[in-house]
């Protein structure tokens, strides 16, 4: 962690060059003027360049930019993004309804902007038919090629096949987008204040929430 920066009297050399409040340059200075026009502004004189020549020191509040600071860092912890590899499992003669549905899970983790670590699960005799298991991998991948695309070709992985889609979408950019949606899902709630809400919504609202990092 970087230490913090040394602010009016514990500044320590004879000149500074000096920035005023609203980033304008006031030019090289000594520090006492430099104090003397801080107390003026009711501000603080601090030393945002040490290692120039001589150091730049700026006026400002700086507590107000400490505050500052901190929100900006913690908004950027919460918006940072976190790629979470699912998983989805198949069977090489899985029926129709079946695949359906895990088509339609795999297409919600895409559209959160996860990866997705689909398995081809062989049982007994179907090790023997592996090109089951790849036809159904292309099958999928080829359902879902607008939101995802094959990060890493099918391969054999003992009794499993293996293959990774990655989201054509930015984590970041698909977070946001939840949170857009569950703004207006709550705007929309306000002003119908008797209507119950999906349950699809609800889910994907939940997990939306449970996804944003924890802060510190």
């Amino acid at each position: 962690m970087s230490a913090e920066p040394r602010i009016n009297d514990r500044i320590r050399v004879p000149e500074v060059r000096l920035v005023g409040p609203s980033g304008e340059q006031v030019g090289i200075v000594p520090l006492a003027k430099a104090l003397e026009l801080a107390q003026e502004y009711d501000l603080d004189l601090v030393e945002v360049a040490a290692n120039a020549r001589p150091p730049v020191c700026k006026l400002m509040d700086y507590g107000k930019f400490k505050y500052e600071s901190a929100m900006k860092a913690r908004e950027a912890r919460k918006n940072q993004a976190h790629t979470v590899i699912k998983e989805m499992k198949l069977r090489p003669k899985i029926d129709p309804h079946d695949y359906d549905t895990k088509k339609g899970h795999v297409v919600r983790f895409l559209k959160q902007g996860d990866k997705v670590k689909i398995t081809i699960m062989f049982r007994g005799r179907e090790q023997s038919r592996p090109e089951l298991g790849y036809r159904l991998l292309q099958r999928l991948a080829e359902d879902v090629q607008d939101l995802g695309f094959v990060e890493s070709n099918p391969k054999q992985d003992g009794r499993n096949m293996i293959m990774v889609l990655g989201p054509h979408k930015k984590k970041t950019e698909a977070m946001a987008e939840a949170r857009q949606a569950q703004e207006a899902r709550k705007a929309s709630a306000k002003a119908n204040p008797g209507r119950s809400q999906n349950p699809a919504d609800a889910e994907v609202e939940a997990e939306a929430s449970a996804e944003e990092p924890a802060e510190a």
